[in-house]
């Protein structure tokens, strides 16, 4: 009780929500462009399982986050990898459409997921950690509030994406600023962008540009279906 009657848990626990919600989008968006051409059922055994991956990568770094953020190319790796992942979500929905494929096209879901999930908690966990300054309840309560942000946020994502495709484009634009982001905030690179803070904004803005550039491309190239 005496807890509850602190003004600063509840100053902690109101920036942890309004973290959660605006970073918990990011891996929303990541399970909704994984799991939207998939079976009605496949897709939320896709949710579940992206969604409970995400919480449990975060119960996880956030005992290593701030550690594994010191390591130099670390965010480089990540950055790269969810550049390949924003434009494998978006020709994504050019394969998988035979008839076995429904098993392999739910595990590539979780796959994809997973891997952006490990790049992108990391961030997540050092901004909760940051506002929980300390406190593991309210490190518990930060982890609690991300499950239904993840999983509710995710499901809405797929209904949108259905009735307006262009969200689609959106998205993985936002994957591929995130990645941009990543790359740029390595430690081997801070020099270089203390000097030069206008890579705070082209790195992602590239990121962006690359992963829709690529996409685009994949689509022109993609064969006419046959009129027989």
């Amino acid at each position: 009780m005496e807890l509850l009657q602190n003004p600063e848990f509840w100053i902690g626990l109101i920036k942890i929500i309004w973290i959660n919600i605006i970073l918990s989008g990011d891996n929303a968006v990541v399970i909704a462009l994984a799991a939207r051409s998939l079976p009605a059922e496949q897709q939320k055994k896709a949710i579940m399982f992206g969604s409970g991956a995400a919480v449990v990568l975060r119960i996880g770094l956030t005992v290593v986050a701030a550690k594994l953020l010191e390591l130099s190319y670390l965010q480089i790796v990540g950055g790269l990898l969810l550049l390949w992942v924003g434009t494998q979500l978006l020709h994504g929905e050019d394969e998988g459409d035979e008839g076995d494929s429904g098993k392999a096209g739910l595990w590539v879901a979780i796959r994809t997921i997973l891997i952006a999930d490990l790049v992108m908690s990391l961030d997540n966990v050092i901004a909760v950690a940051a506002a929980a300054k300390g406190s593991m309840t309210l490190l518990i309560l930060g982890l609690a509030i991300s499950i239904p942000l993840v999983i509710f946020g995710s499901q809405l994502m797929i209904k949108l994406m259905d009735r307006f495709p262009i969200i689609i484009w959106f998205g993985a634009g936002l994957i591929g600023w995130v990645g941009g982001e990543t790359i740029v905030s390595d430690v081997a690179l801070k020099s270089i962008v203390e000097t030069n803070g206008w890579l705070h904004y082209a790195a992602p803005a590239l990121g962006a540009a690359l992963v829709l550039g690529i996409g685009k491309m994949a689509s022109a190239k993609k064969p006419e279906p046959s009129a027989e």
